[in-house]
Formats: C-alpha cells, sequence, structure tokens
C-alpha cells in the first residue's frame, strides 16, 4: 500500500515530525547539526577528555 492510499484509508500511523524535527532532516533522531550532534555525543566527549588529562 503506497504512503497516499495508506493515509487515505487511515492506516497510516507514524506521528508527523513536531519542532525543529519538521523543519530540517539534519535535526532528526541520529542528526548531524551541531546541536543535535554535541547533544548526542556529550558523554563521549567527557571521557575523552577525561582519558587526556589522565595520560598528562
Amino acid at each position: 500500500m503506497s504512503m497516499d492510499k495508506a493515509i487515505a484509508h487511515g492506516k497510516e500511523k507514524r506521528k508527523p515530525y513536531r519542532g525543529s524535527k519538521a523543519i530540517d532532516q539534519t535535526c532528526r533522531n541520529h542528526g548531524s547539526c551541531p546541536y543535535c550532534r554535541q547533544n548526542r555525543l556529550h558523554k563521549f566527549r567527557d571521557r575523552k577528555a577525561e582519558e587526556d588529562n589522565e595520560d598528562h
């Protein structure tokens, strides 16, 4: 069933994107915009910083 046909018959259950996800595709899950990437990789950056400090 095509997407248009599914929507017309009420079979489409996915919610539409809201907020910035609706505007910019790079802001979706696992996105590549700088803001989303920093939020997603926060703990890895902290671990790397700790490892760098331990080496010195």
